[in-house]
């Protein structure tokens, strides 16, 4: 049984592969605009609905699973569950049974709001307040390293990223939330 089809030597009727490979004519690596494109695309396969605006209030999701960040901690911090009632149209996503049973929710995710007033200064505790008292912390850390350097008889010079650091905290101004 031979089939002419299949021919063991070159020549013969027999090309090499490398004459039908095709050259690569285009790039296949993902520019910055791909790559952001990709980004964009993420956010809108969401698996959460966006919130609807409740005035005076943020609005935001919360896991139910989180040991670390749980529901009850979230509570004596002042956030408050959500109810269908004050975001008409939102009916359909209210939990059924449970501990949660009519709250507005999506599997493990419960809807919560926040007073504007309170969310405003804790954007500011952990946005602000806490990156200027750490760089407040390697300030005084350079400088206590400084006096160590001028102590010994040598000394240390200070980079631009310190300076400019010195420089910002000096004009700094919370902002508006």
């Amino acid at each position: 049984m031979s089939d002419e089809r299949l021919k063991k030597v070159l020549g013969e009727g027999r090309e090499s592969r490398s004459a039908y490979d095709r050259a690569a004519t285009e790039s296949r690596e993902l520019s910055d605009d791909d790559r952001v494109e990709m980004f964009r695309q993420q956010f809108i396969q969401a698996a959460l609905p966006d919130l609807a605006k409740i005035p005076g209030y943020h609005t935001c999701w919360l896991t139910t699973t989180n040991p670390r960040d749980s529901i009850q901690a979230r509570i004596r911090l002042g956030y408050e569950p959500i109810k269908p009632e004050e975001v008409p149209g939102w009916e359909y996503v209210s939990i059924k049974t449970g501990e949660w049973q009519g709250f507005v929710g999506v599997n493990e995710m419960l809807a919560f709001k926040l007073p504007m007033s309170l969310y405003k200064k804790y954007m500011q505790a952990v946005h602000f307040d806490a990156p200027n008292d750490e760089e407040a912390r390697l300030a005084d850390t350079n400088e206590t390293f400084k006096e160590q350097a001028q102590r010994m008889g040598s000394r240390m010079d200070e980079g631009d990223g310190m300076s400019a650091m010195r420089e910002s905290a000096k004009v700094r101004a919370p902002q508006e939330w």
